[in-house]
């Protein structure tokens, strides 16, 4: 899917994601687990956004996220048992000497937090432009752990962001129903990221 993804009539650009940060099984009796396969598919679908903000200056952000995703699925193939959700995933590759999928997981979430907190921010601050809240939001996020190679291809995608109100109006026609179900997916997936954050930072993820 990419930015030409039809949607629905009276919908909004979240109905043709693939899946849903929403909708992603969290195992609150487990240590709030989270399930790989769904995860990985609202990852994925997220990165279609990025074709929204309409510019070739961000396609070496989609290309990161999806190469991250595409290494955790990779151990997850190998050892399915092993991987039902991130957690376990982590926790079974490092015991295996290796730690290429839980790296891949550990710049897969500063991506979403990146863009996870651009757009909330943005939603929250109507005067703000897209260019403004990304550029806010990478330097808290994915800026701190970028070389000095990596952040000029970061701030171009900033800068080339589009205007706010046409970003919009590609979301969907009904502005007040693009804004609640961002508002919504926004929150499901910084609960994410927070719950995924926490455990990364645990020592149970470190190699």
């Amino acid at each position: 899917m990419a930015s030409t993804a039809q949607i629905p009539e009276g919908g909004t650009y979240l109905d043709t994601f693939k899946a849903s940060f929403t909708t992603v099984p969290i195992d609150a009796a487990n240590g709030n687990a989270i399930s790989t396969t769904e995860f990985l598919e609202a990852a994925e679908s997220l990165t279609t956004m990025f074709d929204l903000l309409g510019s070739v200056a961000f396609a070496p952000v989609k290309k990161d996220m999806l190469g991250n995703v595409e290494k955790i699925r990779k151990r997850q193939l190998a050892a399915p048992l092993e991987s039902q959700n991130l957690q376990d995933l982590v926790r079974n590759e490092l015991k295996s000497k290796s730690h290429t999928a839980t790296e891949g997981l550990l710049w897969l979430l500063r991506g979403l937090e990146f863009t996870c907190i651009a757009l909330t921010q943005n939603l929250a601050n109507h005067e703000h432009e897209l260019s403004e809240s990304f550029r806010s939001a990478y330097g808290v996020t994915l800026k701190p752990h970028h070389s000095f190679l990596i952040k000029p291809v970061f701030s171009a995608a900033m800068s080339a962001c589009p205007y706010r109100k046409d970003f919009y109006n590609k979301l969907g026609a009904d502005e007040a129903k693009v804004h609640e179900e961002m508002r919504a997916y926004l929150a499901a997936l910084e609960n994410i990221v927070n719950i995924l954050k926490a455990f990364m930072d645990s020592k149970e993820a470190k190699w």
